[in-house]
């Protein structure tokens, strides 16, 4: 099994919808641009990423909303040294079709007294269901690892929410552990390294908002 030496994962840059949350009732959520500012953090995001990786080889998984394509684009990565392939399950949580904002805004209010991670929104979903299908993208990249010729980096251009989701699956974390979590800022970035041990580490913690409450001894 061809292990990558890196996993990074990459949220998408300042979207319009980060900005103004009335957007919502008029763009799709998966329609919504980069601001102008989210264009250069990703530019900035790209800079460091080139660095990284210098002439390695990098298999990139990307959300298919318009905000993290063009998060994407806005890295200028070697397109000879990369394959790039769209990925649905990583897309944003759903909160519905034509999102009403002061109807959205209470939903929020709930979900923080219900919880971020059972908290269903009423015409979308929670965080449980985005967990199941980042969980089975995981399954498909594990796999994607017997190939011997597998790339020595992964980058996976997302979204907050699901960056949180895939290091709670990948490390095990419990909910309490997850509920305790911020989201990352846009184009910020978190790192999954690969030790001599054979185990990966995560290069820096997100950050907190409050100390997790466990329900048993698991937390």
């Amino acid at each position: 099994m061809a292990r990558p030496r890196r996993i990074v994962l990459v949220r998408h840059g300042e979207s319009t919808g980060n900005v103004d949350d009335s957007v919502y009732e008029r763009e799709p959520d998966h329609a919504l641009a980069l601001t102008e500012r989210g264009r250069r953090q990703a530019e900035a995001t790209g800079e460091r990423l080139r660095a990284l990786f210098g002439g390695e080889r990098v298999s990139v998984y990307v959300s298919p909303y318009r905000r993290t394509h063009e998060t994407l684009r806005a890295f200028h990565l070697d397109t000879g040294l990369i394959r790039v392939r769209e990925e649905p399950r990583l897309r944003e949580q759903d909160w519905g079709n034509w999102q009403d904002r002061d109807d959205v805004r209470l939903q929020k209010t709930y979900r923080d007294a219900y919880g971020h991670f059972f908290y269903r929104f009423a015409q979308g979903e929670s965080g449980a269901d985005v967990y199941d299908r980042v969980g089975g993208f995981l399954e498909s990249l594990f796999r994607s690892f017997e190939d011997p010729d597998h790339p020595p980096n992964v980058l996976i251009v997302t979204h907050g929410l699901a960056m949180r989701l895939f290091c709670m699956r990948w490390f095990h974390w419990t909910v309490a552990e997850f509920e305790s979590l911020s989201n990352p800022g846009n184009g910020e970035v978190r790192m999954l390294v690969l030790g001599d041990d054979g185990k990966y580490t995560l290069d820096r913690p997100f950050d907190r908002w409050r100390d997790p409450e466990p329900y048993g001894i698991s937390g």
